[in-house]
């Protein structure tokens, strides 16, 4: 009995803290909170890359690695819990821009308790900005705990170096 009441006031509170809790319905509003989020943060840096070279590497590799469904099984002594997240990537390209937005939304094993945008909720948005014939401009925003394997693979993919696809479980 006492079990079951911890579990409920722990769901409860969980759910009024959901209430309190906004996350970003765009990637515009991303950008916005990442950079000051306690786990988000903001990259920067030229490659020395011809853009069109980058917007095709982009445009290959998400759609190719990220598009995943990872499922994911802990198991103990008392308990057995199974997560099921769902990775969507969305490259956009302009004459001049190239945006890669990471999104995922858990199918099963976690509760939502804020609003979920169309796509999931956002994990990383990596912008590249045409600067002249041989350089371009990156901007991550990007969590600084977790999905390391994912932040390396579009540095990668972004300066040339790594055109592989990371490992999502990681």
């Amino acid at each position: 009995m006492q079990n079951r009441f911890v579990l409920i006031t722990l769901l409860v509170t969980a759910l009024l803290a959901g209430c309190a809790i906004q996350q970003p319905q765009s990637a515009k509003e991303f950008r916005k909170v990442a950079p000051g989020a306690t786990f988000g943060k903001h990259d920067s840096f030229t490659v020395n890359r011809r853009f069109d070279d980058i917007a095709r590497t982009f445009e290959k590799q998400a759609y190719k690695c990220l598009d995943q469904r990872i499922r994911m099984t802990e198991s103990g002594h008392r308990y057995h819990h199974v997560v099921v997240t769902k990775y969507t990537p969305t490259v956009l390209v302009s004459e001049n821009t190239v945006e890669l937005h990471l999104q995922y939304v858990h199918e099963q094993g976690v509760l939502a308790v804020s609003e979920i945008p169309e796509k999931g909720y956002y994990l990383m948005v990596a912008d590249a900005t045409r600067m002249d014939e041989k350089n371009t401009q990156i901007d991550m925003y990007r969590p600084t705990i977790g999905h390391d394997a994912v932040v390396r693979a579009v540095k990668g993919w972004a300066t040339g170096e790594n055109v592989g696809c990371p490992d999502m479980t990681k």
